[in-house]
């Protein structure tokens, strides 16, 4: 495993942070992963060095978080967890805080290492409640309930609203993918001038960019409701995880491994975020990072997401 460091942490951040949204029931991926199978992939993932997870309270209405505790047992202090909240909430500390209490009950902890504003919302649409969140924000923070603070789903004009308050921020969890890159340009600018580094959510466009989709990965609700994966996108799409497949043959490794590589070489990207529903899966995310892309292969990646792009915008 590889490790990078971020201010305010003094503990290494896995390039690889797991993602937790699958541990627990949802509406998007089923109920396919059982108690069991969760405690035994967040075990796999400590065993592969994996020291960050990623979850938030409205997965599973916290049981996510609960099984994401179990799993880690007596490790839970020494990892990196990163939780989130919804932003249905009253805009008052006593709101934030009560959520973020609740999840650090579900986690078990007395503190949370990362906390996120899980979505932009109506409720700091402007630059005087935008700096309100970020001041409600930080007091958490100050409190010692949380080590650092950030955001998740911000596009510029979110961050602009927050004005020289989104400094505070250290964090911006965005969708970052060979077919989706709206976080580029202009709003990954603003987080770089301000120090706040990417995770990467959905790497590998879920599982588009990993493995051939059956009828029935497609039936899923967090797939079947996204552009891309109905038509004319969806062919298109499926061309750009050919190309995936094909390096990945290059290099004799998975085509997980090529996609999450190609994220981990753009700008400001701290971790990549990578989720399971099958314990064994999670032992093979120790090799992802040993794929090093060439820059021939770079630039057949880039050609492939830009050409999807093109017809992304022609649609």
């Amino acid at each position: 495993m590889i490790y990078d460091t971020i201010p305010g942490l003094n503990k290494k951040w896995s390039k690889i942070t797991l993602g937790c949204w699958e541990l627990a029931p949802s509406a998007g991926w089923g109920n396919n992963c059982s108690e069991a199978d969760a405690y035994k992939i967040v075990q796999n993932a400590l065993e592969v060095g994996i020291t960050a997870f990623d979850t938030a309270e409205g997965y599973g209405d916290g049981e996510s978080e609960r099984r994401l505790s179990k799993g880690l047992g007596d490790q839970k202090d020494k990892v990196i967890i990163i939780s989130k909240i919804w932003p249905d909430v009253d805009l008052t500390l006593e709101a934030y805080e009560e959520r973020l209490d609740n999840s650090l009950k579900a986690l078990n902890r007395d503190y949370l290492d990362v906390y996120l504003v899980h979505w932009p919302a109506d409720h700091f649409n402007t630059p005087e409640k935008s700096k309100k969140l970020a001041d409600i924000m930080q007091e958490l923070k100050d409190k010692g309930k949380t080590k650092l603070i950030g955001l998740s789903n911000f596009h510029k004009v979110h961050l602009e609203l927050l004005g020289p308050s989104v400094s505070k921020f250290s964090i911006n969890q965005v969708p970052y993918n060979l077919l989706e890159q709206k976080y580029s340009g202009e709003t990954r600018e603003i987080c770089e001038a301000n120090n706040i580094k990417y995770m990467a959510y959905s790497p590998l466009a879920k599982g588009l960019l990993s493995h051939a989709l059956s009828a029935e990965d497609l039936a899923l609700p967090a797939r079947k409701n996204e552009a891309i994966f109905s038509e004319p996108l969806y062919s298109h799409a499926v061309k750009v995880f050919n190309e995936v497949q094909s390096i990945a043959t290059e290099l004799n490794v998975k085509p997980i491994d090529v996609a999450v590589a190609w994220v981990l070489e753009q700008e400001n990207m701290l971790t990549a975020i990578v989720g399971s529903k099958k314990p064994d899966q999670v032992l093979e995310y120790r090799k992802i990072l040993d794929t090093k892309l060439t820059n021939i292969q770079l630039q057949k990646l880039n050609n492939a997401s830009e050409l999807f792009a093109h017809y992304n915008l022609s649609s």
